[in-house]
C-alpha cells in the first residue's frame, strides 16, 4: 500500500529575496512525493516562473472550498496578494501585511489538519518582526502558543541546537539555568524519537572557554555540570560540560548526534563551516514539523541566478520522507 504523504505548505517568505530561484531550481531536479502547497502572491510567481522557465502545471487552491485530497507531487498555489507603492515606508507596510497573512494561512491548514509539515522561505527579520521576537522560531511558537520549543540545525551527521537564540551576547548567563537546560534536552530527545526513530547522543558545550573561569561563579562548574550528571541518572545519552573550541574536532563530533550549546554563534558558526549549505533550520516542540533553509534573503545575490539552493533542498528532501 502507497503511503498517503500529507502536503508540504511552503510561504515563500520575503518575495524580494531568493526565495523563487532557489524553488524553482531544487523543483527542476527533485522528484518528491508529497503535493506542495504554495502560499504567495500568484502575480509574482507567473513572473518568476516565467523568468526561470517553469512549466509544471500549478493548481489554483480556493480556500473556501479546500480539501485535504491532493495529487502526489503536485503543486498547488494559494494566492495572496502583494500591494507595492512608490513609497517606500507603504512597502514596507504592504510587506510585513503579506507575511503575516500567508502565515496565518499556513497555520490554519495545519491547525485544519490539512498539513502538518510547513516550510518558510528566507525572512529579514528585523524587518518583519521588528524586534517583537528574537527570529522566526519565536514567532511562530508564539503564534500556535508553544512555551518550550528549541531551534536545531540540522544535519543528518551532526545537528545543533543553541541554548539561547538572536540573544546579545552580554545577556546569555543569565539564561543558562538548570531548568533550561533540562528543556532543551528533552525537547532534542522527543524530537529525535519521534521524528528521527533514534535516541540522540547529545554532547553540551560549557560557557566559558575551556570551561574554566577567573571569575568566583563559574556556570560550567556551578551549573551545567551538576544538570547533566542529573541527566544521565535519568537515562540520557549526554556528556559535558565540553569546551566549544575542541568538540567539533572530527575525532570528538563523530561521537554525537546533537551539540547542544550555550549560545547562537558558538555553534552555529562552527555547523555552518562543516555543512555550509548542507543544512536545515528546524524548530523542534511544535505541533507539526517547520523547517526552514539556513540562510536569509540575500538580496545582493537576487536576479544573478548563483545562489545555492541546496539547504532549500535539503528542506524539501527532510518534509518529504515523513
Amino acid at each position: 500500500m502507497l503511503k498517503n504523504f500529507k502536503p508540504i505548505v511552503i510561504v515563500t517568505g520575503d518575495p524580494n529575496g531568493v526565495f523563487y530561484e532557489i524553488f524553482f531550481k531544487t523543483l527542476k531536479i527533485i522528484k518528491w512525493k508529497s503535493p506542495i502547497i504554495l502560499i504567495c502572491c500568484k502575480k509574482k510567481f507567473s513572473k518568476e516562473a516565467k523568468k526561470y522557465r517553469f512549466i509544471k502545471k500549478i493548481n489554483i487552491i480556493n480556500l473556501e472550498k479546500i480539501n485535504s485530497i491532493f495529487e502526489s507531487g503536485s503543486i498547488n498555489l494559494i494566492d495572496i496578494h502583494l500591494r507595492n507603492s512608490k513609497n517606500k515606508k507603504d512597502n514596507d507596510n504592504f510587506l510585513n501585511d503579506y507575511l503575516k497573512k500567508s502565515f496565518d494561512v499556513a497555520l490554519d491548514l495545519i491547525e485544519k489538519k490539512i498539513s502538518n509539515k510547513l516550510i518558510n522561505g528566507p525572512i529579514n527579520k528585523k524587518k518583519f518582526l521588528m524586534r517583537k521576537y528574537f527570529g522566526v522560531t519565536e514567532y511562530i511558537a508564539s503564534k500556535t502558543n508553544q512555551k518550550e520549543f528549541a531551534m536545531l540545525i540540522y544535519n543528518k551527521s551532526l545537528s545543533v541546537c543553541p541554548m539561547t537564540t538572536h540573544l546579545p551576547v552580554k545577556k546569555v548567563n543569565k539564561f543558562i539555568t538548570k531548568k533550561n537546560i533540562i528543556e532543551k534536552v528533552k525537547i532534542i530527545n522527543k524530537f529525535y524519537r519521534n521524528f528521527l526513530k533514534i535516541k540522540p547522543k547529545i554532547a553540551v558545550t560549557g560557557l566559558n572557554p575551556h570551561c574554566e573561569s577567573v571569575l568566583n561563579f563559574n556556570e560550567d562548574d556551578k551549573i551545567i555540570k551538576p544538570t547533566i550528571k542529573l541527566l544521565r541518572k535519568k537515562g540520557f545519552s549526554i556528556n559535558g560540560p565540553l569546551p566549544a573550541d575542541t568538540i567539533f574536532l572530527k575525532d570528538n563530533r563523530k561521537n554525537y548526534d546533537v551539540i547542544l550549546g550555550m549560545y547562537h554563534d558558538q555553534v552555529i558558526t562552527p555547523i555552518k563551516t562543516l555543512f555550509e549549505f548542507n543544512a536545515i533550520n528546524v524548530t523542534m516542540g511544535l505541533p507539526f514539523l517547520r523547517v526552514s533553509p539556513d540562510h536569509g534573503p540575500n538580496y545582493k545575490m537576487v536576479g544573478k541566478n548563483i545562489s545555492n539552493h541546496n539547504s532549500f533542498l535539503e528542506s524539501v528532501k527532510f518534509l518529504d520522507q515523513i
